[in-house]
């Protein structure tokens, strides 16, 4: 049963956060502008047998803003630092998506002994963009100027139809991923903007090392996504030392995991039984 669990203070501010199951430790983190709901599907399968965690990164869903000016994949990483450690969570697997795939693997670079797995899906790394990846990041940066005067929700909304009609399929279920935002506890436009160029700044940082991740990954992207997530799965593939596999998920865009559920859970626990806890 979902059940809706309290928050608890992580690094300053207080983080909302789902727990369920019992077992070794799974911690979901979702993409920018969306929240913990995005992995209801994953969790309500793993639940039996994993521990299952999925928090709201900070601006976002029922965790919300703070004070801080500036937003960082860093900042991110030591909020989630301060979440295992108050959840008392030793040694999960992170499986992060856009957003929340910077995060993890910021995180694994840093804490790699705090980690036993990792799987990064729809995701970038701190590499050349390409003309794609430009053109998508200057498209982000508009849109954050853009929501001052119309607001986010409407703005994606809008955004997914006319990516549909250049890209087919690059939104998957479209529909779904407007309904968790629409849904979802609203953004103002200041946290907007602070989530959005933590976003755009990460691929310029320089700091993550992929090559200190010692655990075990896997690498996720959608067979509709844009050409950037393709090339850098393959990138990151590359640079990981033990990557289990970089695998394009069918009939799925940028939120694979809600695009091909079935194929993406299955996945997920083929890596986890098999090459993470195959003890």
């Amino acid at each position: 049963m979902r059940t809706p669990m309290p928050t608890t203070q992580t690094n300053g501010i207080e983080t909302y956060y789902e727990r369920r199951g019992d077992g070794r430790p799974v911690v979901f983190i979702h993409g920018a502008i969306m929240d913990n709901r995005m992995w209801a599907t994953q969790m309500d399968v793993l639940d039996d047998e994993f521990t299952t965690v999925a928090h709201d990164v900070r601006g976002h869903g029922r965790t919300g803003g703070s004070d801080v000016p500036t937003y960082t994949v860093d900042l991110y990483v030591e909020d989630l630092d301060a979440l295992l450690t108050a959840l008392d969570l030793e040694r999960p697997v992170l499986c992060g998506l856009s957003l929340g795939g910077c995060v993890a693997q910021a995180y694994a670079a840093t804490y790699p002994e705090k980690v036993a797995g990792l799987v990064l899906a729809d995701t970038f790394t701190q590499a050349p963009l390409g003309l794609t990846g430009r053109l998508l990041f200057t498209n982000l940066r508009v849109f954050a100027a853009l929501d001052r005067v119309i607001r986010y929700k409407s703005l994606n909304r809008f955004q997914m139809r006319v990516g549909n009609l250049i890209k087919p399929g690059v939104v998957g279920e479209g529909g779904t991923v407007q309904e968790l935002i629409d849904t979802g506890p609203t953004i103002s436009h200041v946290e907007f903007v602070k989530i959005v160029n933590s976003l755009v700044a990460f691929p310029r940082g320089g700091n993550v090392d992929l090559s200190q991740i010692d655990v075990p990954a896997l690498i996720l992207y959608g067979e509709d996504e844009p050409s950037l997530m393709r090339y850098h799965a393959v990138l990151m593939g590359e640079l990981i030392p033990n990557t289990a596999g970089v695998t394009e998920i069918p009939d799925a865009g940028h939120a694979s995991n809600i695009d091909n559920p079935a194929f993406f859970t299955e996945a997920l626990q083929k890596f986890l039984n098999g090459r993470v806890y195959n003890d």
